[in-house]
């Protein structure tokens, strides 16, 4: 295979930034595609050559595989990288892809197929031997409305036993999942869950599975090449969830830390998920655990890179986006499952542009002002500087805080100190909220489950009101003309802004907006 030259990033916000940075560090060309929401985004901005995809909406741009490929070939690329969400695990993308004579950066289509049917992968994991939570997979039906009695769905949740997971066949993220507690719950979930499927994935498909109260959700990442080789690199605990999404995460997870033996049967039958569908590139076979029997069961294989990637890497010291690129090209994987050690301690907590006390209500609008903690043992992956707007099309996620320090509690104590010095104006978000969920002593415990949320974090308000429009307006402004008294003076001390050579540019940098 040809070493890669050019990479198209079919993606946005903070992943594409990512991915920009670990190319440029390869010596990498980026190529970057943006919706018209997008024009002026930080992703754009940072690579060699941006091309327009189409109106905000994602259906009509970033899910656009025809475009995205156009794209590829109008900017000379010859590897498109997905990141996360959108089209990642798009089965019939990574094909196209492949067939326009471009490297998918990321597994084989049959790999992600494989994967991407839920009900499906239950059954080869089965075979393959790897635990399964108990669950109920109806006879193929035509789209419409839950049939009730035709597929046996109320005799499948009597025999599961209450509470069941009404799960999308063919999803992810938290999106065609509800939590059913009783009988009478049961159909308008299915209608909904249907409902939701369908428009977040173009397939209604449900299937039903045990929902285990108060379990631990730990995620082993695992990576395979072309050369037959299949490894883990550890664990990342994810059991801080609203809505079933993420929002702390680490590694190592400290129910593993208490039992070893544990870690090694989860991580064996992480290897034994990837190799029973000859995976390839980055992976992560999810699990969910019961922290009282401590039997652990298969949930679904994510055929990506991961948003709290960055666990692994801090542990690790590997980089996993390097490691993406290298395999895609061809390259073995460069080390062993024995040569892969763990050190210290790293969490991520992700910074979305939401409103906790309103059911993370989500928000749009300008960034007034952005100023990223630093130091050591401190990273921050963010998607927005200073004067952009966080667009109402897409996600939430702002940025990724994450800390590492040599033990958990001097990793906690590091990411309260970076989320405290982490100051975003101009938008709701939720960096008071994820310093208290830190502080909480059954999270500092290493205790939090998967109700974490809903048992300790229902009725959380912020401690202080949000200033007004008017005084965060002022503020950004201030720090804007301070940032302009410290920029360097043009050659020959013209003070105009043509003449300087710092990036100047109409609009960038400063975007305020008050209402009364």
């Amino acid at each position: 295979m040809k070493p890669l030259k050019t990479v198209l990033i079919a993606n946005r916000g903070e992943i594409a930034v990512r991915i920009i940075r670990a190319c440029r560090e390869l010596r990498l060309r980026t190529v970057a595609v943006y919706s018209e929401a997008d024009r002026d985004a930080l992703h754009v901005r940072l690579a060699d050559e941006a091309v327009p995809i189409g109106p905000p909406p994602p259906r009509e741009s970033y899910l656009r595989a025809d475009r995205l490929i156009e794209a590829a070939r109008e900017a000379g690329a010859d590897a498109v990288h997905p990141g996360y969400g959108f089209l990642a695990e798009n089965a019939d993308f990574a094909e196209a892809v492949t067939a326009a004579g471009l490297v998918f950066v990321g597994p084989p289509a049959a790999a992600i197929r494989a994967m991407g049917s839920k009900t499906g992968a239950r059954a080869l994991m089965e075979q393959a031997g790897v635990p399964v939570v108990p669950g109920f997979h109806p006879p193929s039906l035509p789209p419409g409305p839950s049939p009730l009695g035709r597929g046996g769905w109320e005799e499948a949740a009597d025999r599961i036993g209450y509470p069941v997971l009404v799960k999308a066949a063919a999803g992810g993220g938290g999106r065609g999942m509800r939590v059913v507690r009783a009988p009478g719950a049961l159909a308008e979930a299915l209608d909904s869950a249907r409902r939701e499927a369908a428009g977040a994935f173009g397939d209604d498909a449900i299937f039903l599975e045990k929902y285990l109260d108060r379990a631990r959700h730990i995620e082993f990442q695992v990576f395979g090449d072309a050369h037959g080789q299949v490894v883990h690199l550890f664990e990342r605990e994810c059991s801080v969830q609203r809505r079933h999404q993420k929002i702390v995460e680490e590694s190592p997870a400290p129910l593993l830390e208490q039992h070893p033996g544990l870690r090694e049967q989860m991580a064996a039958a992480a290897v034994a998920a990837a190799r029973a569908v000859n995976y390839q590139n980055a992976g992560t076979v999810e699990f969910i655990v019961d922290p009282d029997t401590r039997a652990f069961y298969f949930l679904e294989m994510n055929t990506r890179l991961q948003v709290e990637h960055p666990v692994t890497e801090a542990v690790t010291g590997l980089d996993l986006v390097h490691l993406q690129l290298r395999v895609a090209a061809g390259e073995p994987l460069p080390f062993t499952q024995a040569q892969v050690t763990a050190r210290g301690h790293a969490l991520e907590c992700r910074v979305c542009a939401e409103d906790p006390a309103q059911d993370f209500l989500p928000a749009g609008g300008p960034v007034l002002l952005a100023r990223e903690p630093h130091g050591p043992g401190v990273r921050v992956d963010a998607g927005f500087q200073t004067g952009d707007v966080v667009p109402a099309h897409y996600d939430s996620l702002l940025a990724k805080v994450i800390a590492s320090a040599p033990t958990r509690a001097e990793a906690l104590r590091r990411m309260d100190a970076a989320l405290a010095r982490y100051v975003l104006l101009g938008l709701p978000n939720n960096l008071d909220y994820l310093r208290a969920v830190l502080a909480h002593p059954e999270f500092q415990a290493g205790q939090a489950t998967t109700r974490f949320i809903a048992e300790h974090m229902a009725d959380w308000q912020p401690s202080t009101a949000r200033p007004p429009a008017a005084v965060l307006a002022a503020v950004a402004l201030a720090d804007f003309l301070a940032a302009a008294e410290r920029r360097p003076a043009a050659p020959g001390g013209d003070p105009s802004p043509w003449a300087r050579a710092d990036h100047f540019r109409i609009g960038n940098g400063l975007s305020l907006s008050v209402e009364r």
